[in-house]
This record gives C-alpha cells, structure tokens and sequence, in this order.
C-alpha cells in the first residue's frame, strides 16, 4: 500500500511546501480510478442510513486481486466510510463490497475497534447503535434524501448568536439591518464548570438585547449536533462531565433565552449549516457549501432547492490527508482529518516549518493573529497560508464527491486579514491544475461578514409566528 501512497504524492502537481508529505485523499482516488481503467476492479457502494429511513448511497471502485491489494482496499474503504458518517450522519451503514473488506470494517467500528470514537459517537447523538451489514452491490438501497427550509426571516427584532472556540459572536438586527455586532472573548473548551459557559452565554445574549427596542426571536449557531435546540454533544463542552452535560449543558441554550424572556421564539442550529445559509443569502443561489475555518472546520449545505439536508456536515472529522504521519486529532484519535487542517490549529501546527516561534502561553486564537500580523512582512506566514490553500484545493475536490456544489463560501478567523485570499487563490491554483472538470467557485464575504456573518445569519433562524399561527 506504501508504494501506491507514493505513486499518489509522485503524482501531485502542487505541493504544500510547509507540509510536503501531504496526501489528499482526492488524488488517491483520481489514481485509484485510473488504476481500476487497466487492472480487474469490483464495483462497490455504501450506504448510510438515518432516521426515517433517509439514505445516501456513494458509488465507487476497488481493486480486484485481493492477494496484491487487500490492505489497499481495506484502507481506502475505511476511509470513505469514515467519510459517510461524518459528512451525511446515520447509524446504519450497507457495505456492497467484497466480505473481507466489510468484516475489516465492521471490526474497526465497534466497541472495542479502532474506531470507537467514532461509534460511541453515533450511540450518542442517534441513541442508536452503529451498525455494519455486509451486503452485494446490487443489493445496497439508492439514495433516499430530503431536505427542510431554515432561515431567511427577517422581520422583527432579531438577536444573533455565533457560539465558537475562543469567542462569541453576537448581532442586533431589526428588519434585516444589523444595527449592533461584537465579539465577546472567551474560552469554553478548558472550562470544567458549565456555570462559566451559562453567564457567558447569557451575558452575550444581554449585550445584543440592549440594542434592540425588544427581543422577538433568538437565532443560535454552535458547533455540535442538536436536537429540538437540545445541545446532544459539542466540543465546546469538552471538559464538562457527563453528569453535568445532561444536567446543564444540553438545555443551555433553551435556558439562557429564557433569562431574556418569556415564551420568545429560539432556533439552535449547527453553525456549519448557517454559514452555508450566509453563504446562500449572500450569493443568492443555491448548492453553496458553506466552511467556516475558526476553532474547529465546521461545515453546511444548502441544495439545489435551497434547503439544509440534516445532514451532519461534520467535515472536521472528514479525512483529507491519507499521509501515515499525519497530524492527529486528540479528541477522535484519528489522523488526517480536516480540523487539524481548517482551523487555527493548522496555523499552529505549520508554524514551526515555517519558522514561527510562540510564547508558552498564548492561545490558539492568540497564536492566529500573530501569525496574521506577520503577513505582508514575514514570506514564513504567507507559506503558512499559502499551505492551507493547497490543502483546501485538492480538499474540496473530494467534498465535491459528497456534495453537488456549485460554490463554497469560506469563512471563519483563519480567513481573516489578507490570509483568507492567499487561501482562496492558492486553492483555485489546484483546482485549475488538478480537476479543471470541475466548475466550483470560491467565494470570501467581505471583512466584517467574515467575523460576524453567522452570528447576523443565525438571526434569521426563528419563524415569528402571529397571534393566529399561535393559536392555530
């Protein structure tokens, strides 16, 4: 398998020169399918499934001699699997594939495989057992999909609300105009009590309150998966213990707006998915993958009906680089995936390549925006920039395979400053090169949408209904 990694590197026409061993799973499958056009190969497909029976089938090739290339397939499969879960959700996956892969896969995701995270995960926010059934080609199910409206209402006296790593950000908007916008620091990933989170949270949501005559609806966006506004899980809580999270944290978010008030209409939603709605909102069209590059990579799709899927859309989890030595994610356990590649850790972690040094007690956040006061002076913080436009290029090239895009909005800290551009033009630069058959554009918001887009974008998330609608 080593040697067909370094037929895939061998074969890069742009390299991340701060991160030269990188391998983008797009270009293992380019070549994997060119493979497959002069050797024997198999079809496969796999399906995961959610709730109400709501499926997504992804259609692909392996190898055929198992005796030379067993450990290949294993690998690749895994990964789209990998893949399946954290970009669409579900809790049951359908393996058309030869049964020694699917076997290899269903040992890895199970309680005491390699990826128990990953299926703890599952029983976690789906309360439901992941499970792997080994089946033929044929018999995989198509795709079933659905998709429900969010957002996009304007009326009223809105407060916005952007729950992130290392700040909060909050918007006053009344009728559309964002009268009020500010970023509130602080520092939930190593905080224990949730009393901290609570009053953050709660005297941000005051702070937007005051510019406004009245509050008629709340709009949150936050890392994590929810339902029904309930918080299931969210990295933002990490340090949190179970007892606590059950008690305090999973209604959070339904508690601090009603510190503001009685009875006022809320919406909590997964902050990738309100980046794509910014995303669509500003581009006024739709197939808009919307990735925001903050703390973590969050992640949303609006489709082709201008829609959210309820997808999960957890792209940070998402392989991208099949590199061995990659970098790995402490919270997963895995290696290769994309919040080590999005997000102000991938500043991080290209700075000592590039020279950078760090004081012992700076902040992630802290460590981003010293690296960004470096560019325009420094040609070690443009590389750094210049690296995570290579990693988003051939990056996006594989999301095109799970999404049917037509833009991709980036936004988020790491994109802020001239670095957002140098990401941007970079990335263009491989998908020029690399995948000219694709037609996908890339889009930055202005400075200010940037920061704040999503917070100004969660505003719109609550309906507010009418006396009548109420009673009705």
């Amino acid at each position: 398998m080593n040697g067909f990694l370094e037929q895939v590197h061998q074969s890069m026409k742009i390299r991340a020169s701060l991160d030269p061993d990188f391998i983008p799973i797009s270009q293992f499958i380019k070549m994997l399918e060119m493979k497959a056009e002069i050797e024997p190969s198999i079809k496969v497909a796999i399906s995961i499934e959610r709730a109400d029976e709501l499926t997504t089938t992804f259609k692909t090739v392996c190898l055929a001699d198992e005796s030379t290339y067993r450990e290949l397939n294993i690998f690749y499969i895994e990964r789209i699997v990998k893949s399946l879960i954290w970009t669409y959700g579900g809790f049951k996956v359908i393996i058309g594939a030869p049964a020694y892969i699917g076997q290899a896969i269903k040992d890895s995701y199970s309680a005491v495989g390699e990826r128990s995270f990953d299926y703890d995960f599952v029983n976690t926010v789906y309360e439901h057992p992941l499970t792997i059934e080994i089946s033929s080609y044929e018999e995989v199910p198509d795709s079933k999909t659905s998709s429900n409206h969010i957002g996009r209402h304007i009326d009223g006296c809105r407060l916005g609300f952007d729950a992130g790593g290392s700040d909060i950000k909050v918007s006053s908007v009344i009728d559309g105009k964002t009268v009020f916008s500010k970023e509130v620091v602080w520092l939930p990933k190593i905080q224990t009590d949730p009393e901290y989170h609570y009053q953050h949270i709660v005297d941000a949501m005051r702070l937007g309150a005051s510019h406004l005559p009245r509050v008629d609806a709340v709009g949150i966006s936050s890392a994590g998966v929810f339902i029904r506004n309930r918080t299931m899980i969210a990295s933002l809580f990490l340090k949190v213990s179970q007892e606590d999270f059950d008690r305090k944290i999973k209604d959070i978010y339904i508690r601090a707006v009603k510190a503001l008030g009685e009875n006022i209409p809320m919406e909590v939603a997964n902050d990738g998915d309100v980046t794509a709605l910014a995303g669509a909102m500003e581009l006024q069209d739709t197939n808009v993958l919307g990735v925001a590059m903050g703390t973590s990579e969050a992640a949303g799709f609006v489709d082709c009906k201008g829609n959210i899927t309820g997808w999960l859309n957890e792209l940070a989890f998402v392989p991208c680089d099949l590199n061995p030595e990659a970098m790995i994610d402490e919270w997963s356990g895995d290696l290769g995936c994309g919040v080590k590649y999005f997000s102000q850790d991938a500043v991080a972690k290209l700075a000592p390549a590039a020279g950078i040094d760090f004081s012992k007690d700076m902040t992630p956040a802290e460590k981003l925006k010293y690296v960004q006061s470096l560019l325009g002076k420094e040609e070690s913080a443009t590389k750094i920039f210049q690296t995570i436009g290579v990693y988003l290029g051939y990056t996006i090239a594989f999301y095109a395979r799970l999404y049917e895009i037509k833009h991709v909005l980036i936004l988020g800290r790491v994109t802020s400053g001239s670095g957002g551009n140098i990401i941007v033009d970079e990335a263009n630069e491989v998908l020029a090169a690399e995948f000219p058959e694709l037609s996908i554009k890339l889009h930055l918001p202005d400075e200010s949408s940037r920061k704040v887009g999503q917070s100004i974008a969660a505003a719109s998330l609550p309906k507010i209904y009418s006396e009548l609608e109420e009673r009705v």
